[in-house]
């Protein structure tokens, strides 16, 4: 029988209310699919890849990863860059590394739309990210001719 999952959720806590509603709907997706995770904080959402390639390097610790942030748009286009360039490096990193990585990155115009998109009890997009990690680490196993 294969062991339960272990993940590491990395968050961003920029806009701490945010990130707490995420965290918050991802402890629960894991806790309900019988998983365990440890957290870790960085300080904001252009940090997240670099964590979880910390964490990924040399390291069988976990089996997932799971990257809660949200990026509001602002006056400048550093919103543009930060966006793409954490997506971007978060993918990369998950093919080139072959992790099992859940995205639970809100990239939204208004903290309005946040608020709609991080509580557990709304659309609950961090339990999505954990979720979408679970069934990554299942499918790697399975593909690896293990039981998920």
């Amino acid at each position: 029988m294969t062991k339960p999952p272990h993940i590491l959720l990395v968050e961003a806590p920029y806009y701490a209310h945010i990130a707490e509603m995420l965290r918050r709907g991802a402890e629960r997706a894991i806790a309900a699919a019988g998983a365990t995770c440890e957290i870790v904080s960085v300080p904001g959402a252009f940090e997240l890849p670099a964590a979880i390639a910390f964490a990924a390097r040399g390291n069988r610790r976990f089996d997932g990863f799971v990257a809660l942030a949200c990026v509001i748009r602002g006056e400048t286009t550093h919103y543009d860059h930060i966006c793409a360039e954490t997506s971007r490096a978060l993918q990369e990193l998950a093919v080139r590394e072959e992790l099992a990585l859940g995205f639970g990155v809100l990239t939204v115009e208004n903290e309005t739309q946040a608020l709609v998109r991080a509580p557990p009890e709304g659309r609950d997009k961090g339990g999505e990210a954990a979720r979408a990690c679970l069934a990554m680490i299942a499918l790697k196993r399975a593909l690896a001719g293990d039981r998920a």
